[in-house]
């Protein structure tokens, strides 16, 4: 049995892996009305009151006397001078767990603790062992990364294209809270566009493999000053990032080839962008639940440290 903990900007995370069965624990932040998110002291102090709740829960469940090694999330990204300080509340709960547990404690980036949630659900955890591209896709988050084996850190990610101003999640949510949703606005979003029947010509706006979002946020602003319909708006946004995805991806390839990509992050939940971007390449992509803000991945990362 393993136990893993994150701690990201927007979800209090914990995880058991037992049995090849992984069960997550989650508590998304609470974000102020018409606010499009949180400062990192705000975060911490709601992490620290959330993660005693799903430890709670967890030992519930679990005897946790049982767990073999602890998986955190330190980092947000496997590079020299990554940082956050929300991150510190799962570093602290992951190393008393370890103490109580009398186990090992294993440090992992938030991207890994993604990208090896993202493995596991799409059921190719072998992919580790060779070349593959991962698409990181949140709200803090929108880089392709070339991945590799790496005996340390479990598989070593290398960014090869990336958003050059605003991230997916913060176009989707951008767009949300002008329409007057409360953020995170993904799935609401997502509901508003399915009663949309208009069609868009959008066009990617790239630098090589890099990809700008700023114009989706400044179109949005456009088209509610026009009186557009609130659902042909929430389209165009998804339907933008969709498309900057989709030439992200087209670049990617045929800069470095053919290779097996997966999709991480909370924006890849989006069942439009999923089932384009698996059906014209063949993307794996994680269920819902490993798609957002997860410990899985740490949970598997510290069964992967220990074999």
């Amino acid at each position: 049995m393993f136990a893993g903990f994150d701690t990201s900007n927007y979800t209090t995370s914990a995880a058991v892996l037992d049995n090849n069965k992984i069960k997550n624990y989650k508590k998304v932040l609470s974000v102020a009305e018409n606010q499009r998110g949180l400062r990192q002291s705000d975060a911490v102090f709601q992490h620290t009151v959330n993660m005693p709740k799903l430890l709670s829960a967890m030992a519930a469940d679990y005897d946790l006397k049982k767990v073999e090694a602890v998986g955190v999330s330190s980092r947000p990204r496997n590079v020299e001078g990554s940082y956050m300080p929300c991150f510190l509340v799962g570093i602290n709960t992951a190393r008393a767990a370890a103490e109580f547990c009398g186990c090992r404690l294993y440090e992992t980036s938030h991207q890994v603790g993604h990208i090896l949630a993202a493995l596991y659900s799409a059921d190719k955890l072998d992919l580790i062992n060779s070349k593959f591209i991962a698409f990181h896709v949140s709200g803090g988050t929108t880089e392709a990364v070339l991945v590799n084996p790496d005996k340390e850190n479990i598989i070593n990610a290398r960014i090869i294209a990336q958003s050059t101003d605003l991230k997916a999640g913060q176009a989707i949510d951008r767009t949300g809270v002008l329409l007057g949703m409360r953020f995170p606005c993904g799935a609401e979003l997502e509901k508003e566009a399915k009663k949309s029947d208009k069609t868009f010509k959008i066009h990617a706006s790239m630098n090589g493999c890099d990809c700008s979002f700023s114009g989706i946020e400044n179109k949005v602003k456009n088209m509610i000053a026009g009186g557009e319909n609130r659902c042909d708006i929430a389209k165009f946004a998804l339907e933008s990032v969709r498309v900057s995805l989709d030439s992200m991806l087209k670049a990617v390839i045929a800069e470095y080839g053919r290779l097996p990509v997966v999709f991480a992050g909370g924006v890849s939940s989006n069942k439009t962008i999923n089932k384009t971007l698996s059906e014209s390449y063949g993307a794996y992509f994680a269920e819902p639940q490993f798609s957002a803000d997860n410990a899985a991945g740490t949970a598997v990362f510290a069964a992967l440290k220990s074999l």
